[in-house]
């Protein structure tokens, strides 16, 4: 068996994952799409880069063209189009008042249904972000190059309150509204912000929660860490109405409604940027040790959220999309706001979760508001397919297309939304890519590839990813074997660096393939994605996982994906999650959670399938040690399955905090389960 282990390549992940047939756009979806020239391919090919992303460029409106495409100078620390000067605001609202004045931008969609929708046109939006952006000028006195944190929930003034920060240069760091006290001290210290903004509380579940105590949490730890906060800026949940039952503290708390007052009809011209000037942060989570600052610039970051809203999601100005992520998250950024607003389409923003106050709430939006484009995770799929599996036939809308966004999909999960959701007729894409990315990696374009479940495709024109194995080799594609997937090329989208830290930045993400580290040739930096994947001999990818979710049975290393996948083929079961569990013999072996579709009761017969779907999608080595049926999977606010927690459970070890999740009540009854397991 050791010598077995030897000939295992760590990059390498044992695959018996069955390539999928294609599903081919309908010629309808054809007919419309805004990319059907195959060419597009030849024109971004590796060859080109970087001069072909000018394609990309010429999309956004610009004060002055660039100088220099791609400035490698500080490589892998790279500027897009340097020399160049263009506002993120102005490109997301300015330039489409003389065609879209009375268009609507964003729907806002509260979580109570007996609240009405917010229809905030294109001119409502320029004279709220305008007015805003004075008071941020004046009331705070800040400028271009200044940091402020936001922790915001969804609702309409996130978006405002983004596009007002960059119309002034300021670079904003918003942090998931979900998050403690705690974590939006940690990107205000980091971020050396003084001025933090946030609301006073928001819908959950039918309830109003109280957000503003966050912000004391939050200013109180800062100041712990040496971080002072100057200003809170309260925005109301309810204009006029104070929501929170947390008090105001005088002197640093201000009223963002009542403030507004007095910048009535102001304007503020939007400020010419430097197009590799930072637009904002995104701080990634669920790491231990110090939050990352992703830093994104303006002009490189903007062109590529903007062509590919165009290219990948089809977007056109009279399209009413639905990206159902949070703003808190990059896929908000960059598909709800920058990308989507850019290209003047109405983007709806949803406070609440999906299944509010039951499982057709979805449904009931995307007909109310006639949503044509939907875009999702995975997450949500699975938990809408699971509570109400027969909810979209009951509803009269219409999907020309679906994004599926943030994990790789499930073949079974996929089909299930493409003849159920999308009711046989959307084109889906299933997008790979980071935080780090700024946009979309993998893709296919649906008005040219078909779509294959449980790939997300071949690398979006322009990007060029490659296999390697540990020793820098590459792992042919079709060969069945998977590695670190890595891109070959830098790309206008890719972040910056990390904020304060490059030398984190060059060893995270470049050092372990880097050629020549004094090198400024941008062939010699290929960036480690840190996911493990395989190709297919057509050059679709298939996502593993991270390099870390992997199983190491007795050599064979197994990824948590395929193995939760093949779980997923048995009809009763709407979620799984694999573990590693300790074993003398084996190393590790896997430990299956699995929680089933409404209407069905736990039972051994259950069990039975999902081992047998296990042997015969995998083969025996994939045999779980114990297969738990449990009420609920321990879930983040944002509905990611906590498999560190399952984990802790599993191998008898104290899974943590639990607070910070959506239904920590469930982690008990897990325990309990395991307990008497254990008993046995």
């Amino acid at each position: 068996m050791a010598e077995e282990r030897l000939d295992v390549s760590e990059a390498q992940i044992a695959s018996h994952w069955k390539e999928e047939g294609y599903y081919p756009p309908s010629s309808k979806f054809v007919a419309q799409a805004n990319m059907t020239d195959e060419k597009i391919y030849d024109r971004m090919a590796l060859e080109n880069v970087p001069d072909c992303f000018k394609e990309y460029a010429d999309l956004l409106d610009w004060y002055k063209y660039w100088d220099e495409i791609l400035d490698t100078s500080d490589a892998p620390c790279y500027k897009w189009f340097k020399g160049g000067l263009i506002n993120a605001s102005y490109n997301c609202i300015d330039r489409h008042l003389a065609k879209n004045r009375n268009k609507t931008a964003i729907h806002f969609v509260p979580e109570l249904e007996e609240e009405r929708v917010q229809h905030v046109t294109y001119q409502e939006l320029w004279v709220r972000v305008n007015e805003f952006t004075a008071l941020l000028q004046d009331f705070c006195g800040l400028k271009a190059g200044d940091r402020v944190t936001l922790h915001m929930p969804m609702t309409a003034e996130l978006p405002i309150t983004m596009l007002a920060l960059c119309r002034i240069g300021v670079i904003h760091s918003q942090v998931f509204g979900g998050f403690s006290g705690k974590a939006c001290a940690d990107r205000i210290v980091d971020s050396q912000s003084e001025v933090l903004i946030t609301m006073d509380g928001y819908y959950r579940g039918g309830k109003i929660m109280d957000h503003k105590i966050k912000a004391n949490e939050a200013c109180d730890e800062a100041a712990k860490q040496g971080q002072t906060v100057k200003k809170v800026l309260i925005w109301q949940r309810h204009p006029g109405k104070y929501s929170a039952e947390t008090p105001m503290v005088e002197g640093r708390d201000f009223i963002v409604n009542d403030l507004l007052k007095n910048y009535y009809g102001k304007r503020v011209e939007p400020v010419k940027m430097p197009a590799e000037a930072p637009l904002f942060l995104m701080y990634t989570s669920g790491t231990t040790g110090k939050p990352k600052g992703c830093q994104h610039g303006t002009g490189g970051y903007l062109a590529y959220v903007t062509a590919t809203s165009k290219y990948v999601q089809d977007i056109h100005p009279e399209d009413v999309y639905w990206c159902m992520a949070d703003i808190g998250w990059i896929t908000g950024h960059s598909y709800i706001v920058y990308g989507p607003l850019a290209l003047a389409a109405s983007s709806v923003i949803y406070e609440g979760i999906p299944t509010y106050p039951d499982a057709g709430r979805c449904w009931r939006i995307a007909q109310d508001l006639g949503v044509n484009i939907f875009h999702t995770a995975p997450t949500a799929i699975r938990a809408l397919r699971k509570v109400g599996p027969d909810e979209p036939a009951k509803y009269d809308y219409y999907f020309k297309h679906m994004t599926t966004v943030g994990e790789p999909i499930e073949p079974e999960v996929w089909k299930w939304y493409y003849e159920v959701v999308g009711k046989g007729k959307a084109a889906i894409v299933d997008t790979w890519w980071q935080t780090e990315t700024g946009g979309f990696l993998c893709s296919t374009l649906p008005g040219i590839k078909a779509m294959k479940p449980g790939s997300a495709g071949p690398g979006m024109p322009g990007i060029h990813p490659i296999i390697l194995d540990d020793d820098g080799n590459e792992v042919p594609s079709g060969e069945g074997k998977a590695g670190n997937i890595c891109i070959q090329n830098p790309w206008p989208g890719m972040f910056q660096t990390i904020w304060g830290d490059r030398d984190r930045f060059v060893s995270n993400y470049f050092k372990r393939y880097c050629k020549d580290p004094n090198s400024k040739d941008w062939r010699d930096w290929p960036y480690l994605t840190g996911d493990a994947a395989i190709m297919a001999e057509d050059g679709y990818v298939r996502i593993l996982g991270r390099i870390d979710d992997v199983i190491n049975v007795s050599g064979h290393r197994l990824g948590t994906k395929e193995l939760e996948s093949a779980a997923l083929v048995v009809e009763e079961v709407a979620e799984a999650a694999v573990v590693p569990i300790k074993h003398e013999i084996k190393g590790v072996e896997p430990d299956m959670f699995i929680a089933l579709k409404p209407g069905y009761e736990p039972s051994e017969e259950i069990i039975a399938k999902v081992q047998k779907a296990l042997i015969d999608e995998i083969g025996p080595i994939a045999k779980a040690r114990k297969v738990w049926i449990v009420p609920d999977m321990p879930k983040t606010r944002s509905g990611k399955i906590m498999r560190r927690i399952l984990a802790a459970i599993s191998n008898n070890t104290d899974v943590g905090d639990t607070m910070t999740l959506a239904n920590p009540e469930i982690v008990e009854a897990i325990q309990e389960m395991a307990k008497k397991f254990d008993k046995k």
